[in-house]
């Protein structure tokens, strides 16, 4: 379990070459000066934003085999994790979709300074996306599972990978569900908090 600053640099410096760890650390940096202006985080994580943004981000592409394919990111927000898996998997094409204007231009804004030519911001709420299918699949708080589900269902097939950090009520989101999509999915426990999960799943949810 990671439970600090040091433990959660180390951890990322365990995964990635130094280059990737100098972007995530000039990450870190845009974000705490972002953050000013805008509320992309809450401002109580900005003291732990390696291990509640960038480990917890990370540890999700340990969930999804190299040499996957598109990866979308849903309602990414601050570019969690969208942003880092971007910069774990820079042969990747990682595509963020995001509504609101001015998260859409500091996703644009961090993608463009750091580098990541395998980001595409999607500047739409997610019904309006056009249908494409999805290798992988991730969102961090960006609906209850029922809701994401429905409104992500049409960019999956049998074998994307879905990646979901659900917090504490994953365990819970998953029990609530129809039973095939109780069996597509499984909990996996966060490195980063003790009482939060991921929900790990793969294949087109059956949602009757």
């Amino acid at each position: 379990m990671i439970t600090n600053e040091a433990e959660a640099q180390a951890y990322c410096a365990a995964r990635l070459p130094q280059e990737d760890l100098e972007k995530l650390a000039e990450l870190s940096r845009m974000l705490l000066l972002e953050n000013q202006q805008q509320n992309l985080v809450a401002t109580g994580s900005l003291g732990s934003v390696w291990r509640r943004h960038l480990a917890d981000s990370l540890q999700l592409v340990d969930h999804v085999p190299r040499g996957t394919g598109r990866w979308l990111d849903l309602g990414s927000g601050g570019g969690f994790p969208g942003l880092v898996v971007a910069i774990a998997r820079p042969d990747t094409p990682v595509v963020l979709v995001e509504s609101r204007n001015l998260r859409v231009e500091w996703l644009l804004g961090a993608a463009e300074k750091l580098g990541l030519e395998n980001v595409e911001v999607v500047r739409s709420r997610l019904e309006a996306v056009p249908s494409a299918k999805a290798a992988a699949i991730s969102a961090r708080a960006f609906a209850p599972l029922s809701k994401l589900l429905t409104l992500a269902k049409r960019f999956s097939t049998p074998d994307t990978f879905w990646v979901l950090p659900k917090g504490r009520s994953a365990g819970q989101e998953l029990q609530d569900q129809p039973s095939a999509v109780r069996r597509m999915f499984h909990v996996e426990q966060s490195l980063t908090d003790s009482e939060a999960g991921i929900l790990i799943g793969q294949g087109v949810p059956e949602l009757r």
